[in-house]
């Protein structure tokens, strides 16, 4: 269940030190595209939140992870096999359509088999191994990199997906019975997400958490060119990488001990305050050191900014589906849909006005954190 939920952040972080390889080969015009690779992955996912998790519950688990492997595998061939960038993003919103099915159904699969502290203390499990996938995905590509070119990338990445299904084909029994499914509508989804967007509390909760994300997203799609690039970091990217993953891990535990004791509410207000805090003071020693603070600065701010956001990402989306218990599992879906999108038009926004300087980032962060902040008082209000 653990590399399974993964598969998303395995095909994002293990391309990372490949992007500019991927930019040079096949010929794009300007230097930001190459964040279109990871973005695209984004946009498929989303688009298979919304179609997976309501096909597993009308036909079955083991049948929509089937075919959303399927689909995720074909985008891997398409993109080992690609001559141009618009083929190579083909593959990869395939690749994150596929991979959605990984992502959502495995959830459903757990709280199909277990509830309460027993679900707690697998998640927990879950949770350990997942965090390790960020941590060692940028090494490992940089690794196949090494040894080769960026299309065995994809090709391990295919493998993985591989490994992972033919032992879910083998060990994994349909946790969905017949008696529990219902039919698959579109008016289902549609009042879902009418009931949802009528709902004020979970709104502004569901756009706090986009602005968060997509933050994250960003920074995801620059990582390459802020390490390898603008700071010169060579082979080490892929250790600074993993040591801010672990940040957000470290966050997550931690999470995980101090919810029941402070709440949700207060963790997240305190992680909010933490991310204006640290926006602001990257923000002006970026205009004191003419858009270019030394490495170390800047290094040691994002690990700092990481670990709310680490918190954020759990609480904020408990927070938005919490009022529909009696349509957690859709409401969880169509949530998640809308978070992923609305991180990705800010991402983008983000990441594509990088121009060799933390500006753009610096201040994308500063204004959608307060941006969330704002969200998140009108939620609670």
């Amino acid at each position: 269940m653990a590399l399974m939920m993964a598969l998303v952040a395995m095909s994002t972080d293990i391309m990372l030190p490949a992007l500019g390889h991927i930019n040079q080969d096949l010929l794009t015009p300007h230097p930001n595209d190459r964040q279109l690779i990871i973005v695209i992955l984004f946009l498929g996912m989303a688009c298979g939140q919304i179609l997976w998790g309501p096909l597993s519950d009308s036909f079955g688990r083991r049948i929509a992870i089937h075919c959303g492997s399927i689909v995720f595998m074909a985008g891997c061939l398409i993109s080992i096999f690609s001559q141009s960038m618009e083929v190579m993003l083909l593959g990869r919103f395939c690749q994150g359509l596929g991979a959605a099915s990984a992502r959502v159904v495995t959830m459903a699969m757990i709280r199909d088999r277990f509830s309460g502290e027993q679900m707690a203390r697998v998640l927990s499990v879950i949770m350990s191994v997942f965090i390790l996938i960020p941590m060692l995905a940028p090494a490992t590509g940089q690794a196949i990199l090494g040894a080769s070119n960026w299309r065995m990338i994809f090709v391990a990445i295919l493998l993985y997906g591989l490994v992972i299904q033919v032992w879910f084909f083998l060990r994994q029994q349909e946790t969905l019975s017949i008696d529990n499914r219902h039919p698959f509508t579109f008016r289902t989804v549609r009042d879902t997400f009418l009931t949802i967007c009528r709902h004020r509390t979970t709104t502004f909760f569901t756009l706090s958490a986009a602005f968060v994300f997509g933050i994250f997203v960003g920074y995801l799609s620059f990582a390459q060119q802020l390490f390898q690039e603008f700071y010169a970091t060579g082979d080490r990217f892929a250790l600074y990488f993993a040591i801010l993953a672990l940040s957000i891990g470290i966050a997550m535990f931690a999470n995980s001990l101090l919810v029941s004791r402070y709440g949700m509410h207060r963790l997240s207000l305190a992680g909010l305050t933490v991310l204006i805090f640290v926006s602001t003071i990257l923000l002006i020693l970026t205009a004191l050191h003419g858009g270019k603070p030394p490495f170390a600065i800047t290094f040691g701010l994002l690990f700092v900014f990481f670990l709310p956001i680490g918190i954020l990402f759990i609480n904020m989306n408990t927070l938005a589906i919490e009022p529909h218990g009696k349509i957690a599992g859709m409401a969880s879906t169509v949530i998640n849909t809308l978070i992923t999108l609305g991180s990705l038009i800010i991402g983008i926004g983000i990441a594509q006005a990088f121009n060799a300087t933390l500006y753009p980032f610096s201040t994308g962060a500063l204004v959608f954190s307060i941006l969330s902040l704002g969200a998140y008082y009108l939620a609670i209000k």
